[in-house]
């Protein structure tokens, strides 16, 4: 990731700890408004309270099966339940204009991975892409894992789902703490250090922010937050 041009532009911001219903709203306004940014926008945030998202095309019959975490909540992206009780979870954003954009879903995937793997690399962890997928438990992100997911000493530690729509791509991520030894705040330090791919990035507070989470209260309210549309399938 390294690189000697000049830096670039990414936004960033740090959320903090929100309710379940409102990150996913949240994620969704980044993905609207990201076209209208131009530049790439990475978010780290938490959960007030135990919860497990699910993927876009779940059935919630099925997701309320696999886990007892409460609240659920349907992700904007694809993917299976993910667990948000001990993790450190982020989004990022990118609009058409980059070449995030522009790769597949496998390419894409594979990369956001490896931008972690180099953050842990940096913090003295070493970690491994996984070659294959193995999975045990169909429905459930964390059990087994997928072709390019993180894996250390063997086990899933990271993995993340996809939107990508005509005005942006969305990946969200979550990472489940390797080591009792690493603070999340070093880890987003290191993520913010060895971002970029083709070139360098100079990170900046991201702007109109305050529109951005009016417009994810509106989704929280109108969709996230709504029983009638977390079981609609």
């Amino acid at each position: 990731m390294e690189s000697h041009s000049s830096p670039v532009a990414w936004y960033f911001i740090a959320s903090g700890i929100g309710d379940p219903a409102f990150n996913m709203g949240m994620d969704e306004a980044l993905l609207e408004s990201v076209s209208n940014w131009r530049v790439p926008v990475l978010r780290f945030y938490g959960w007030n309270e135990p919860a497990a998202s699910f993927g876009y095309f779940q059935r919630f019959h099925d997701v309320e099966q696999l886990t007892p975490l409460r609240p659920l909540v349907r992700r904007p992206t694809g993917g299976g339940i993910v667990p948000h009780d001990a993790d450190w979870t982020y989004s990022v954003a990118f609009p058409p204009n980059h070449e995030w954009y522009e790769l597949t879903a496998t390419e894409s995937y594979r990369r956001v991975h490896e931008w972690i793997q180099k953050a842990f690399t940096k913090l003295g962890l070493q970690t491994e892409l996984a070659p294959v997928s193995i999975k045990t438990q169909p429905g459930s992100c964390f059990v087994g894992h997928e072709q390019s997911d993180l894996l250390w000493n063997g086990r899933k530690i990271a993995g993340a789902a996809q939107r990508r729509r005509k005005d942006g791509l969305l990946i969200q991520g979550s990472v489940q703490p390797p080591s009792d030894s690493l603070r999340r705040t070093e880890w987003e330090g290191a993520m913010r250090e060895t971002a970029g791919w083709s070139e360098a990035v100079s990170w900046r507070e991201c702007p109109n922010l305050s529109l951005a989470r009016a417009r994810a209260t509106k989704l929280t309210q109108t969709k996230y937050a709504r029983a009638s549309y977390n079981q609609q399938r």
